[in-house]
């Protein structure tokens, strides 16, 4: 696919296949994603891949966790209020969700928080943790972001699809010391990745966009 398709028919995967996603594969799509512009060349992304049985026993970790009713401590945190026009766009999102899904309104906020869906990363068969040093600025966390749009295109194109998951990264204390990461280190961001269950009507599911005109201003 060509860039235009790819960025137009990428959508936010919320249920996989089984299947491993070979690590040449997941090479391959981080080896595009490495390409990503960042402030004066810095590249701050650091990157964990999770799979297989480590993957598992992590969702144990974090699941128990949640469970608990442990507070979540994001190393980012997480927004107490949006503007409201923002706060209209997903109250639309989240009703729209649910009536594609024949749920009632709210059910799928509550289906996504923690110990719900959050922990077992949508049941992908590989997680993706982004993270950078503490001492770097939110110029940096811009860069990451640019970084995990060129990650989830790139997989896009090698038939994988993928989830941005703020729900990934409720408790970076205990995933940073389940991988061994130090505390210096912030986590940012995680990515489901996986082949994507079509059959699914999760999968069948495409948010909406507003129309141009509503957020561009053109002045001559």
């Amino acid at each position: 696919m060509d860039l235009i398709e790819g960025i137009e028919t990428r959508r936010s995967c919320r249920a996989y296949k089984p299947d491993p996603v070979p690590e040449e594969t997941v090479r391959r799509i981080l080896e595009t994603a490495k390409w990503s512009p960042s402030f004066g060349d810095s590249q701050p992304w650091e990157v964990a891949v999770v799979s297989g049985s480590k993957k598992d026993e992590l969702i144990k970790v974090l699941a128990g966790l949640a469970e608990a009713g442990t507070p979540s401590n994001p190393d980012i945190p997480m927004p107490k209020a949006w503007p409201p026009e923002v706060a209209e766009r997903m109250k639309a999102h989240y009703a729209h969700h649910s009536a594609y899904l024949g749920r009632e309104p709210g059910a799928d906020r509550q289906r996504r928080g923690p110990g719900r869906r959050g922990p077992d990363f949508y049941g992908a068969p590989c997680a993706v943790f982004l993270f950078m040093d503490k001492t770097l600025t939110e110029w940096s966390v811009f860069d990451i972001g640019l970084f995990a749009q060129s990650l989830i295109l790139a997989a896009h194109s090698w038939g994988v699809g993928s989830c941005l998951q703020a729900m990934m990264v409720p408790y970076p204390d205990a995933i940073k010391e389940f991988l061994g990461i130090p505390e210096t280190k912030k986590l940012v961001l995680g990515i489901s990745l996986g082949y994507p269950d079509t059959g699914s009507g999760e999968y069948a599911y495409k948010s909406e966009r507003i129309d141009l005109d509503e957020f561009v201003k053109w002045y001559s």
